[in-house]
């Protein structure tokens, strides 16, 4: 069978950075005790309400085809969530429900990109970023944003990329998978002076926008002269635990979402109506429900940090907002691969190597802060006696 071009690349060739997970995985299979800090899923379940509201929405009908747009009261929640927290007058001709964030991101970059259109992203990278470019036909382009700068991405390293390039659009992740780095105004300000000066379209993925510890969320598209350039991607993934729901959303400008609209109707053809009267409900439960969620996050964060302080082999990277920590293990002299693997042989924890998301986060792994409290602070002290052990 003679496969498209376009489908045979996504990846990019080689490793797609998950071989630690599923080394863990095997080892977990074969019966070997291991703690999984692995991937970012929360260690509880969708609450129980939230089932119960999706089992009575599938009894009382919901289970026909939705419109494709999406269910009407869901679209105006969301905008008035946008508009409320962005300041951003939002309607419901802004709103399109997806499966999940990822295909709000799809969309977008559909949306931006022609065959062979450059799209800069900054890495370290949530690991499907350049893969969703190229299966739209598009070339990915990463930016650095460097350890030493909180990694966070700076105006002379867009501009030059931007330049250099011809790109097309910008994808930005505030706060970001796997930094944990908030973009402060001063940052933000700067990507829109970018995307300004080189007309760039910018899609911005804020499905972590109710988990920031440090500063505080501010959406791009609420910046001077970036509503009409901008796509925003939200999801109910991580901040009301519905990850299997797969019930996300783009917001983006009046002129570009009836286009949008036309590819979920050659796509998906719709979000399950059950899940969306979910997610409805969920919404509904309010931000002390979505504070509940985050809490665990933020409290473990606290345990790391008191668990790491007073230790020279590793240095935390600022863990500013989102579920993860960054650990910086280069007084090892030891690559994140590296790192992560010995750990794993040695210690049964398993971490992602930074090299995972990108060459900016070599010598560095990622900790998802998903196990329970005593087990995840337990696993902390082990890895930094285990650096101890190495410096």
């Amino acid at each position: 069978m003679r496969l498209s071009k376009t489908i045979t690349t996504i990846t990019g060739g080689g490793s797609d950075g998950w071989d630690l997970f599923i080394k863990a995985r095997k080892m977990i299979a074969q019966g070997h005790d291991i703690t999984e800090l692995t991937i970012g899923e929360h260690d509880i379940k969708t609450d129980t309400r939230i089932i119960e509201a999706m089992h009575a929405a599938a009894l009382g009908g919901a289970t026909g085809y939705a419109m494709v747009p999406g269910i009407d009261t869901l679209r105006e929640t969301v905008a008035k969530r946008l508009a409320t927290r962005t300041g951003v007058p939002t309607t419901t001709d802004n709103v399109l429900i997806t499966a999940g964030g990822q295909a709000a991101l799809f969309a977008a970059f559909r949306a931006c990109l022609d065959a062979g259109d450059i799209a800069l992203y900054i890495t370290p990278y949530y690991a499907t970023y350049p893969g969703t470019i190229r299966s739209v036909g598009g070339i990915p382009k990463s930016v650095t944003a460097e350890a030493d700068n909180g990694f966070l991405p700076t105006f002379e390293a867009l501009d030059a990329a931007a330049a250099e390039s011809g790109a097309k659009a910008l994808l930005i992740n505030s706060p970001n998978n796997p930094t944990g780095a908030v973009y402060g105004r001063d940052t933000l300000e700067a990507i829109a002076a970018v995307a300004k000066k080189h007309d760039l379209i910018v899609i911005s993925d804020e499905v972590y926008d109710t988990q920031v510890w440090e500063g505080e969320h501010i959406s791009i598209r609420s910046l001077e002269g970036m509503e009409e350039r901008t796509f925003v991607v939200g999801s109910m993934s991580k901040s009301h635990a519905m990850t299997g729901s797969r019930v996300g959303w783009l917001v983006g400008p009046d002129s570009a979402m009836p286009h949008v609209l036309n590819l979920l109707t050659n796509t998906n053809y719709g979000v399950a109506g059950f899940t969306q009267q979910a997610a409805l409900f969920a919404l509904g439960l309010g931000e002390s429900f979505e504070e509940e969620i985050a809490a665990p996050f933020q409290r473990r964060r606290l345990l790391a940090q008191k668990a790491l302080a007073g230790q020279n082999a590793i240095r935390l990277s600022p863990p500013s907002g989102a579920m993860y920590l960054m650990l910086d293990i280069r007084a090892t002299g030891l690559s994140g691969d590296d790192f992560a693997d010995k750990l794993l042989m040695a210690r049964g924890i398993a971490v992602m190597p930074g090299e995972s998301f990108g060459p900016a986060a070599a010598g560095h792994v990622r900790i998802a802060m998903t196990i329970p409290d005593a087990p995840f602070e337990a696993a902390i002290k082990e890895i930094a006696a285990f650096t101890a052990s190495l410096t």
